[in-house]
Parts: C-alpha cells; structure tokens; sequence
C-alpha cells in the first residue's frame, strides 16, 4: 500500500513538472513590434549625398538621434514573435555638418552578436 502511495506521488510530481513546460507553448503571447519598420525598397532609396529633410521624407523620423557632436540618425527595429527569439535590425545614418549623408550602416544587430558568440 505505502509503495503504491509513493509511486502516485512521484507520478504526480512527474506529470505536473513536466506539464508546465509543454503548456507553455499553448499558452497565446503576442508578437511585439518596436520602433521603425522599414522594407527593403524604402532603404534602397536612401543614397549617399541626400539632406536631413529628404532622408525624413522617405524614412520618416528615426528613433533615436545622437545629440551630442557628430549628426547620427538611428533607425530601429526591433520584433519579438510570440515564441520566437528576438531580431533587430538597425539602420544607422551619418550626416556631414551641412546635413548631407555621408554613411549608411545597415545590419541585423541581434543576429550579428549570435554569430560573435557561436565562433
């Protein structure tokens, strides 16, 4: 009787234990969008030589923006899919002190660490 008791208890233990972890993938979790999204053809427009005003134009305000020193825009994108790991891309601009586009850095911030990490 009391071998009985122990094998249900350890079961129970076993079953819940192990429940919670297959019930949280049914569990809903939205995903998360931040910051600027931008498609391909719309950072395609953008081209060394182009004013503050024309780039604000195509893109639209950055989300960040350096203020000290050196003219620096920050396109941001960040995305969190409900059960997935989380991308972010970063589209960086630097502008002249006339306010002319003098680099455009553009990559996938998160992705490029995971690689720095695996090597």
């Amino acid at each position: 009787m009391r071998c009985k008791l122990l094998i249900a208890a350890a079961m129970s233990v076993v079953v819940l234990t192990a429940g919670c972890s297959i019930a949280e993938r049914f569990v809903y979790r939205p995903d998360i969008n931040q910051g600027n999204y931008l498609s391909a053809s719309d950072v395609a427009k953008i081209q060394k030589g182009m004013t503050q005003q024309q780039v604000a134009y195509t893109l639209g305000t950055p989300m960040l923006k350096e203020p000290f020193g050196q003219q620096v825009w920050y396109y941001i994108f960040r995305q969190q899919p409900g059960h997935e790991k989380v991308k972010q891309q970063t589209l960086t601009l630097t502008f002249d002190r006339n306010g002319i586009l003098v680099d455009i850095k553009n990559n996938d911030t998160l992705a490029a660490q995971k690689a720095s990490t695996l090597m």
